[in-house]
């Protein structure tokens, strides 16, 4: 099929998702065709890096052909049958490996087929659990201000993100946000503050909340171990061994979701063994097949299964396709991957070098902070570096959007421009990507981010030069 013709039936058909389809009323709508280990291609040829591993997905890079097999040999004995009273041995296995993985006592594997579909899990089955032991009064959530954990309603009702909220209101009761890690920009740093210190200012916070609303009545608290929405922000020096605390004081579950953060994001398997804390139960997605088939999960501790084994107890929900067993057998090779490659080690022995390219970066105007752990940075742009003074939502928009986002496509890098919060590019490359690859995002980058501090220098010129002629007047 001509590009002519794609464009026209993708217009008349297509609807994207998270996207301004108005956008594309007079631009052409970008179609990639193809992808081979950390770049993709689309449908004129042209070669992109995959900085953003198609959304924080493809850990093993494009074009597995070992993955294909495994999912093909799959579908030819059995495509699909749903965990609904059977079992299959697709999924018997991926729930042994991921228990084997997963830190302390997380041994309940509940198949889902996507994020989101995770975190809902996660917040029913702490509901219904509560219930099955008579403390019916729990139901609340805390998460933080601007994470972002979801688009179905319950999961979406604990995000921290107003707008993208508030046009789907009333949500399900019962959330309540409070600050997030942000050191560069919280209320809660001060310069005479440690990562120690603050960390512990940050998690009284939730200790805070909890008591407001009564501990009697809050169910759990979910955190992401490095906050993706806002521009990854990492967790200071004990604040998750506090939280871990807080909520055992008050008999709360702490859910780590780690949609983005498990399997190897952070050179780890889950980000809860990078950051040192057991929670209760641990959300994931994305990497587990790495984009290869629709997959996520709901991890659990042993306890949380105990009331469902009684009698004719059940956990009311389920999921048609999850536990899909050609999913299943897409996750069982990808972990196979990482183990024969050594995909973790990888991550580790580059982030370092990752680190030291985006912080160099600092050396240009418009870089105001660079954070991040692992293969997953943010890097948050300002309009004055000294006071932090960030951009209004005409400058916002038209630097990230306008600008920065059109500006990489074309010079050959994916990445996120983000405006939850204050603007940022965001980073997460396939886990496969070495020295060569991190440097190259960095020289585009270099390039791009010059050319945009340039366009700003104008533009406060051109708006003093507007000022100094109006008084004049």
């Amino acid at each position: 099929m001509t590009n002519e013709k794609l464009q026209e039936q993708a217009r008349r058909h297509l609807w994207m998702h998270f996207t301004r389809m108005g956008t594309y009323k007079e631009h052409e709508i970008p179609i990639i065709t193809r992808g081979e280990g950390c770049y993709v291609f689309d449908d004129k040829g042209n070669k992109y890096l995959d900085g953003l591993a198609g959304l924080f997905v493809t850990q093993v890079g494009h074009g597995r052909k070992e993955i294909a097999a495994a999912i093909a040999k799959q579908a030819e004995n059995l495509a699909f049958f749903p965990l609904w009273s059977y079992a299959h041995e697709p999924a018997i296995n991926l729930a042994t490996k991921i228990a084997e993985l997963a830190p302390g006592d997380l041994n309940r594997v509940f198949f889902t087929t996507g994020g989101a579909e995770a975190v809902e899990s996660a917040w029913k089955l702490i509901r219904q659990y509560y219930t099955e032991i008579g403390q019916h009064k729990r139901y609340k959530v805390i998460s933080r201000n601007l994470a972002y954990h979801g688009a179905t309603m319950g999961a979406l009702s604990i995000n921290g993100l107003t707008e993208i909220k508030n046009v789907f209101e009333p949500l399900v009761p019962g959330t309540h946000h409070v600050e997030n890690t942000d050191a560069y920009r919280s209320r809660h740093m001060t310069e005479n503050d440690t990562s120690l210190s603050f960390g512990k200012k940050c998690a009284m916070d939730i200790e805070r909340a909890i008591e407001i609303e009564g501990p009697d009545t809050v169910a759990a608290v979910f955190l992401e171990p490095v906050q993706n929405s806002g521009g990854c922000f990492v967790p200071p020096e004990g604040y998750f061994q506090e939280v871990r605390k807080i909520c055992d004081k008050y008999g709360i579950m702490l859910v780590s979701d780690e949609v983005i953060c498990a399997f190897g994001r952070l050179g780890y398997m889950f980000g809860a063994e990078r950051y040192d804390y057991l929670p209760d139960i641990i959300t994931c997605a994305k990497g587990l097949t790495s984009g290869y088939s629709p997959m996520g999960a709901m991890i659990c501790r042993d306890f949380l299964m105990e009331p469902f084994l009684e009698d004719d107890k059940t956990f009311l929900h389920g999921i048609t396709f999850g536990g899909h067993p050609v999913s299943c057998a897409a996750a069982l090779e990808n972990l196979a991957i990482f183990e024969r490659e050594d995909i973790l080690g990888n991550v580790r022995k580059n982030e370092p070098l990752f680190r030291e390219l985006l912080e160099g970066l600092y050396d240009l105007p418009i870089v105001g902070d660079v954070r991040g752990a692992g293969y997953f940075f943010g890097i948050e742009l300002v309009k004055n570096k000294a006071t932090k003074e960030t951009f209004n939502d005409d400058e916002a928009e038209m630097i990230l959007f306008q600008f920065l986002s059109p500006k990489l496509f074309e010079a050959g890098l994916m990445c996120r421009a983000d405006d939850r919060g204050f603007p940022v590019i965001q980073l997460s490359p396939p886990l496969i990507a070495g020295p060569d690859e991190l440097r190259e995002i960095e020289r585009i980058l270099r390039k791009i981010l010059t050319e945009a501090s340039e366009l700003i220098s104008n533009m406060e010129q051109i708006s003093f030069s507007q000022e100094t002629e109006s008084l004049s007047i």
